[in-house]
């Protein structure tokens, strides 16, 4: 099967998905990176990305936001963009808060820069530091101006490769509420994390990735009663430890 980028009508037929991924296969040399990885995801939707290091979360990521190409499979995604957020974030440190989002906002060719920056300032709470030099604030309010140049796409799908990375407790707790608005207002948001009490906490569903293979898909309570099913000495310790153990009896 070629790799293909269509509308999610091309291959749901009606379902309102905001993005489906359909048999993705990904392969660097002889290793495979995503072995037949097929998942869908629904407007206002918070899908949590987990998997041990190496798993293939962020070339699924990058695949969804058409940065690589599959080697098989394809997406489809709902009229629409798609905003893609990486890890490292994509600031110009030199230049102010305002500055940043009104170079991307031309680079974006709005048709009004300065009133997509306030939109941007004030959806992000940044208006009062507009005038600071972006390497002067904290690793939280980068993140969040990082997020906000992926808005300034206007997206219908965001995508964030391990977001908190980095963040101090109050500034991860800051981060989520903003983003957890954004999925409130119907933009679907798929994050890849390290963190299984991030996920469990803040993701609606949970795609469990190894090796390139999807495991799991599904709710946290879910995954919980897999882990019982599977890994039944550990289903009644902490989730980090019983993922761990779920993983181990499906030979990762």
């Amino acid at each position: 099967m070629p790799p293909f980028r269509g509308t999610v009508g091309a291959m749901a037929g009606g379902n309102r998905a905001a993005l489906e991924a359909e048999a993705l296969v990904k392969r660097y040399g002889e290793r495979e990176a995503l072995r037949g990885v097929s998942f869908s995801a629904s407007a206002g939707e918070l899908v949590a990305v987990i998997g041990p290091n190496g798993a293939g979360k962020t070339t699924l990521l990058s695949i969804l936001a058409g940065i690589l190409k599959p080697d098989g499979g394809g997406v489809a995604v709902e009229e629409g963009r798609v905003g893609w957020v990486p890890q490292q974030a994509a600031l110009y440190r030199r230049l102010t808060v305002e500055e940043n989002l009104l170079l991307f906002a031309r680079l974006e060719k709005h048709e009004d820069p300065r009133a997509s920056t306030e939109q941007m300032l004030e959806l992000t709470d940044l208006g009062e530091r507009r005038g600071e030099i972006v390497a002067r604030l904290s690793g939280g309010n980068q993140q969040r101006i990082n997020i906000a140049i992926g808005l300034l796409a206007r997206p219908r799908v965001l995508l964030l490769d391990e977001p908190s990375v980095g963040l101090d407790p109050r500034q991860r707790a800051r981060l989520w509420e903003f983003v957890s608005g954004l999925a409130d207002d119907g933009t679907t948001v798929i994050f890849s994390t390290h963190d299984i009490q991030e996920a469990e906490r803040y993701g609606g569903r949970l795609l469990v990735l190894a090796d390139g293979e999807a495991l799991f898909d599904g709710a946290p309570a879910q995954l919980r009663e897999a882990v019982r099913r599977e890994a039944p000495e550990a289903a009644d310790r902490d989730f980090e430890t019983a993922f761990v153990a779920y993983l181990h009896h499906r030979g990762h």
